[in-house]
């Protein structure tokens, strides 16, 4: 009926047909037959219609977002606990993905996000799937917003969303089910115009009323869609919750009258990321701050409440990180006898349930790449991974750079490779050269999406050989600002006080004096504690000239 009335595409009606839904009913283990069975029937009447009419039609695999959430706790006293985790879920979708591929379908539909860590999960089970099978299927992702906030049920705008799931290069983004067609006239438009790829929206016939039925008419809803279509904020459009083929062919026939939205080139030529809210970093943008006492290893008090499992207590460090003017959130977890994995996945599932810290982006700090792929099972925006190298090599480089660019993190070189750890300005600015070719070349990363540490070491140790180190790093910034102006620059500026270590006043001077010369070197971003940096100019003249 729907497509006699004039869809172009339908759904295979599989929202919930994934073991994760399904296992409410015992039929689990029916999962992977619902799909192949309901994107055959969706087949047939797809062929039958095309022949009589000689018009394409398609079919979407339909993916929902389950009855269960990654970012949100189930249960107030235990904000670290979810009733399922990241590898369960992606194992579920890509059983559905599956089915839906073995019976035919052209493009997977991930719809209704209201989790967007769960969508991460569908994506990666998705190109996971299509590789495994050795087919290309275009996904369209569609996000939900569940209030006149604008924000998903985990909390996220709109825009933060986009740049969360961006990296899966969609065919089409865009809104369904939500609020109904009028009240989702801001946040359509703001898609419209931040997304470099098509756009849809498929909404409800209105809000439920008292009895769960749709009240909004096809005229109704043809004359709220058409404003979208006059606005050109649309490429796709269609009907969700209580809309019939009478919806379908009245909208259909409206917006045929309009052009197509065109998709703007690159409506976001900055470096971005996200936690519930966006971070673009634009040329006039203050300087980035990495607020950096969520750190095992560089803040004592942060390591003991960790190790006594106090996990509440360690939210306050990070809440004091963001209002003391940080950015984005270093944390990292690696220390001694202290099971990393679960030290990280704890505390990013306690501050995710934390509006006011999580809405900026988080680092995820490890040595460790089993921990950093751990941080990213649980961060649902655009994460910092923290860090890689070529230590190891260029294979291992690779492998981990793939893995990291399958979640959409961005992503931390340091200046390391095979002979060790960079020190001279051609040693840093070398293995940057090598590294950013490697990532954009081999791996497919954009150089916005690069951050490069060319290692601030430690000074006036009374050792000859450091003391240029200093020197070095800011003659490398300088020039690996210049080679490579979309990368970004970074580094932990507290390492190079370390030979003061018990002289909090001589440090942070060091810090922010050499933070200001690193500053008018180009360095764009740096690890610093947030809110205890002193300003320059306040420093003591002596005490400035010697440091500096």
């Amino acid at each position: 009926k729907n497509l006699e009335a004039g869809a172009d595409i339908v759904e295979t009606n599989t929202f919930n047909a994934q073991r994760i839904s399904q296992a409410d009913y015992s039929t689990e283990e029916l999962a992977h037959e619902m799909n192949v069975e309901a994107a055959k029937v969706a087949r047939r009447a797809a062929d039958e219609v095309e022949e009589e009419t000689g018009k394409p039609r398609f079919i979407a695999g339909a993916i929902g977002p389950t009855n269960r959430t990654l970012s949100i706790s189930p249960e107030v006293t235990e904000p670290a606990h979810r009733e399922i985790d990241f590898d369960e879920l992606r194992d579920a979708y890509a059983e559905q993905a599956r089915g839906l591929i073995e019976g035919g379908v052209d493009v997977f539909l991930i719809e209704t996000i209201f989790d967007t860590l769960n969508a991460k999960a569908a994506i990666i089970a998705c190109n996971e799937v299509m590789e495994e099978m050795g087919v290309e299927v275009p996904m369209i992702i569609s996000v939900t917003v569940t209030d006149q906030s604008g924000r998903t049920l985990s909390g996220q705008t709109i825009k933060a969303f986009w740049i969360s799931i961006e990296h899966a290069d969609p065919l089409a983004v865009g809104l369904n089910c939500s609020l109904g067609p009028d009240e989702m006239r801001p946040y359509m438009q703001e898609l419209s115009e931040i997304a470099d790829t098509y756009t849809s929206c498929y909404p409800n016939a209105g809000l439920p009323n008292e009895f769960g039925e749709y009240d909004e008419t096809p005229e109704q809803m043809r004359d709220s869609l058409e404003e979208y279509a006059e606005e050109s904020w649309l490429n796709i459009v269609g009907g969700c919750c209580g809309t019939t083929p009478e919806h379908i062919e009245v909208i259909g026939e409206t917006v045929s009258n309009y052009e197509p939205r065109e998709v703007p080139e690159e409506p976001i030529p900055h470096t971005r990321y996200s936690g519930l809210e966006p971070l673009v970093v634009r040329p006039d943008s203050n300087f980035t701050m990495i607020g950096e006492r969520t750190n095992v290893m560089g803040s004592r008090q942060f390591r003991g409440l960790i190790e006594d499992e106090n996990f509440q207590e360690a939210v306050e460090v990070a809440r004091d990180q963001v209002e003391g003017g940080a950015n984005i959130l270093d944390v990292n977890m690696d220390k001694g006898l202290l099971d990393s994995q679960e030290a990280m996945k704890n505390f990013l599932r306690i501050i995710a349930t934390e509006p006011s810290i999580a809405k900026i982006p988080i680092m995820v700090d490890s040595s460790k790449f089993k921990v950093i792929e751990t941080g990213l099972k649980n961060v649902q925006g655009k994460a910092v991974v923290n860090s890689l190298s070529l230590k190891e090599g260029e294979e291992e480089f690779k492998e981990h750079a793939r893995t990291v660019k399958k979640y959409g993190a961005a992503i931390v070189v340091m200046a390391f490779d095979e002979d060790g750890q960079a020190t001279s300005r051609e040693h840093r600015v070398e293995i940057a050269r090598r590294s950013i070719r490697i990532l954009t070349e081999e791996v497919g990363y954009d150089q916005k999406d690069i951050l490069f540490d060319a290692n601030i070491l430690t000074v006036a140790t009374g050792m000859e050989e450091h003391r240029e180190y200093a020197i070095n790093y800011l003659e490398a910034i300088e020039a690996i600002e210049e080679e490579f102006p979309d990368v970004k620059t970074t580094g932990g500026v507290s390492n190079i006080s370390f030979s003061f270590r018990g002289n909090p006043i001589v440090r942070e001077a060091m810090h922010s004096t050499f933070l200001y010369h690193a500053m008018k070197a180009g360095l764009d971003t740096a690890i610093v504690n947030a809110g205890r940096l002193t300003v320059y100019r306040d420093i003591e003249d002596e005490l400035r000239e010697h440091i500096e």
